[in-house]
């Protein structure tokens, strides 16, 4: 896959650009810039809000819950 050459390249483009056409190719482009856009916007919402505060605790007992108890048969 490696070997190919500039020239190679060139020559698939200007196939897709002639099956597709320009307009259509453009059209895919810009949806795909969108959805591109609008994940990193989603992941940018999903970070947590980190305001300095820590919060500490200790764990003193465990307990187990009916699905955990059943789990090996």
């Amino acid at each position: 896959m490696g070997s190919f050459s500039i020239w190679h390249w060139l020559i698939v483009l200007l196939v897709v650009v002639l099956i597709f056409g320009t307009k259509k190719l453009r059209g895919m482009g810009s949806d795909l810039g969108g959805a591109v856009k609008g994940f990193k916007e989603g992941m940018r919402e999903d970070e947590p809000k980190r305001d300095g505060q820590v919060i500490e605790g200790e764990v003193t007992s465990k307990t187990q819950t009916k699905d955990q108890s059943n789990t090996h048969v």
